[in-house]
């Protein structure tokens, strides 16, 4: 009895001891550094809840539940995950949101990977394509379909720079040449897709691919090319 108390006391002494160690430092890792929509200062910000500096916080002090809440309430910030090591460093892995497109209308927003609508950043500004005309809170989803195929595809993430809405029909702007992609509603897009592909490879070959004014591509089965 005697020797299983000396050990609780041990144990109990050493738990608070460590607990009332200060924290050392921190250490913000993002999973996607290449778009940085948030900074590291701003994460920073949030894991001290306005402490001033997280060396003034002692170990048993930070909630860590309560500070990945906060993170993962930020607009950006697709899941957080905070710990704290044996020597008191705090760590934070950040993975960001994914912006699809970027819609431009009489407001401005991005489309996350989630068809989401999420703020622009005054830290970063995503290269993806830009969503004009009729974009509305009841017609996104069926835009979100538009732009999560464009984004999945690797031509055409590169190659589409502007998506144009008018009522549920689409026109997509291509980054190489100045004619127009009338590719209609949503329905069968992979087809539609496939489609142009097919055409683009041909008139590569061909080079034809600048005497083209409009590619068609309403009727699913269809590419019909107007010429300039």
């Amino acid at each position: 009895m005697l020797l299983l108390g000396f050990v609780l006391f041990l144990f109990t002494s050493s738990s608070v001891r460590n607990g009332s160690r200060l924290l050392i430092s921190n250490e913000v890792k993002f999973h996607n550094p290449e778009q940085p929509l948030i900074s590291e200062e701003t994460v920073n910000n949030l894991l001290i809840l306005n402490k001033g500096s997280v060396k003034n916080i002692r170990k048993d002090a930070l909630d860590l539940n309560s500070i990945e809440f906060v993170l993962d309430t930020n607009p950006y910030i697709r899941d957080a995950n905070v710990y704290v090591s044996v020597n008191g460093e705090v760590g934070v892995d950040v993975l960001q949101k994914t912006p699809l497109a970027r819609v431009q209308t009489n407001e401005s927003f991005y489309i996350d990977e989630e068809g989401k609508m999420m703020p622009t950043s005054t830290n970063f500004s995503v290269r993806v394509p830009l969503v004009t005309g009729d974009v509305t809170k009841n017609n996104l989803s069926d835009v979100f379909k538009i732009v999560k195929s464009i984004h999945a595809d690797p031509f055409f993430k590169k190659e589409i720079v502007g998506v144009v809405v008018s009522k549920n029909k689409y026109t997509l702007l291509l980054r190489e040449f100045d004619f127009l992609i009338d590719f209609g509603t949503s329905e069968n897009i992979g087809l539609k897709l496939n489609n142009f592909k097919a055409f683009y490879k041909k008139a590569m070959k061909d080079k034809t691919i600048k005497k083209y004014n409009s590619v068609n591509l309403q009727i699913a089965s269809q590419v019909i090319c107007t010429k300039k």
